[in-house]
């Protein structure tokens, strides 16, 4: 595992994950499966897309993640208006 990928779930992170820290894990986790700290520039679009897809199921994850005693995970500042995360964006 990438040691730069924090848990971003509770209690480990005191509040909920932000798009931020969603998007951040997503890029982090793409840069070591691929071995590229940056895509060159033929290789962007799918490097962009797959810390899309990736920021997008972790989200749904932690959306979904029971803590023990503890209700269902709302991520809600992961979640825009719509319920859709928006992940991916290009900075």
């Amino acid at each position: 595992m990438c040691r730069s990928i924090k848990t971003l779930r509770p209690p480990v992170l005191p509040e909920e994950a932000t798009e931020e820290d969603i998007r951040a894990a997503a890029l982090q986790y793409v840069r070591k499966v691929s071995g590229f700290r940056a895509p060159a520039a033929h290789n962007r679009e799918v490097f962009e897309q797959a810390v899309a897809e990736i920021a997008e199921s972790t989200a749904k994850l932690l959306r979904g993640i029971e803590v023990r005693g503890g209700a269902a995970r709302t991520a809600s500042r992961a979640v825009g208006a719509a319920g859709a995360p928006h992940v991916g964006q290009a900075s």
